[in-house]
């Protein structure tokens, strides 16, 4: 009985080292063409504007450079890092919860972290707390607070339920979104106005000082979960199959966690609650590469960052002078697509 229990994870392990090698193939093919995706669409975005630069004009007119260099050029970094950020996390959280619609906003983790960063504009955004912005720590606890409860609260034994999860996460969301209301109603206007700015989702940033600090969280997050793609391509099946094939599966869970929660938190406590990004992305991912979640993360990376670099540019060129929230563009996208993939799972549950 040992014996045959021995041969067939051997069989497993002979199996997935073949797959893994297909799939390295496929995500060397996967990350060129997105690449070339990623250098058009920040072109795109370095272009259009409510003024388009002429970037021969760079050499000569100061006011063109400053536009560039300190406006237009850092915001667009800023959309990529951020929509870099929310993919991978998406394709993630989709894996680990084996849920094609789990992402930052459904799940309630960016509405923990949006009401941890309300609750630091409130007292203060500019304080520190061992060096580090109040509104980053508070936005990694609000976001790490609810990525626990979430999972405590859809986890029955072994088993995550699909749909208490996606009911934890409305709850969550909406628990989070009522204590945003009632501190913008005690704040002074001031802050008050700064969390409603905030809540609907923006990009502006003024030079790259900010984007360097983000970067301080995010690259060890984007690390940790760019090392979890095998553990998640396994968890992604079942945890027995993985734990078969050598997979620590609590201590998988509580690094996504952490990573997660950082990455989330960062990204909400400077561009506000952009949704939707988490979910779309990685589903194209998997219509355009396959389902292999060692393809799909990476892929999701990249993409992630094309994609919002894009919904900003449609942003800020929608209305002539006027600008839109990011978060409203990326909402009319995500909305249909998360009704359609919930219709869909519905189906296949019923069949």
């Amino acid at each position: 009985m040992e014996g045959a229990r021995e041969l067939a994870i051997n069989q497993k392990s002979k199996v997935a080292n073949q797959k893994s090698v297909v799939a390295g193939a496929r995500l060397r093919r996967a990350l060129v063409l997105l690449a070339l995706v990623l250098v058009a669409s920040t072109l795109v975005a370095l272009w259009v504007g409510y003024q388009r630069l002429d970037l021969l004009a760079l050499r000569t007119d100061e006011r063109a450079r400053v536009i560039f260099f300190e406006l237009r050029l850092p915001r667009v970094v800023l959309a990529g890092v951020v929509g870099a950020s929310l993919g991978l996390v998406g394709a993630a959280l989709q894996a680990l919860f084996r849920n094609p619609l789990a992402e930052p906003l459904t799940l309630g983790v960016s509405g923990g972290g949006a009401l941890g960063a309300s609750v630091a504009i409130a007292f203060g955004m500019g304080a520190r707390v061992g060096g580090l912005p109040v509104v980053f720590v508070a936005a990694f606890l609000g976001a790490c607070a609810s990525v626990v409860l979430v999972y405590r609260l859809a986890r029955t034994g072994a088993t995550v339920l699909p749909g208490a999860l996606l009911l934890a996460g409305v709850v969550v969301n909406t628990v989070a979104a009522a204590g945003v209301v009632i501190l913008q109603y005690f704040a002074d206007y001031s802050r008050a106005l700064q969390i409603l700015r905030w809540m609907i989702g923006s990009l502006d940033v003024v030079g790259f000082d900010l984007v360097w600090r983000m970067l301080l969280f995010l690259v060890p997050g984007w690390l940790v979960l760019l090392a979890m793609t095998r553990d998640l391509h396994l968890l992604a099946v079942d945890e027995e199959t993985a734990q078969s094939l050598g997979v620590n599966v609590r201590r998988s869970e509580r690094l996504v966690y952490v990573a997660s929660s950082l990455i989330v938190g960062v990204t909400v406590a400077v561009g506000g609650t952009i949704g939707f990004v988490g979910l779309i992305v990685p589903h194209a991912v998997r219509l355009l590469f396959g389902e292999d979640v060692r393809v799909v993360m990476p892929c999701s990376f990249v993409l992630g960052a094309a994609f919002l670099m894009l919904a900003d540019a449609l942003a800020r060129t929608s209305f002539g002078a006027g600008e839109l929230p990011v978060g409203a563009i990326t909402a009319l996208a995500g909305g249909p697509v998360f009704l359609w993939l919930l219709r869909r799972q519905q189906r296949y549950t019923a069949m």
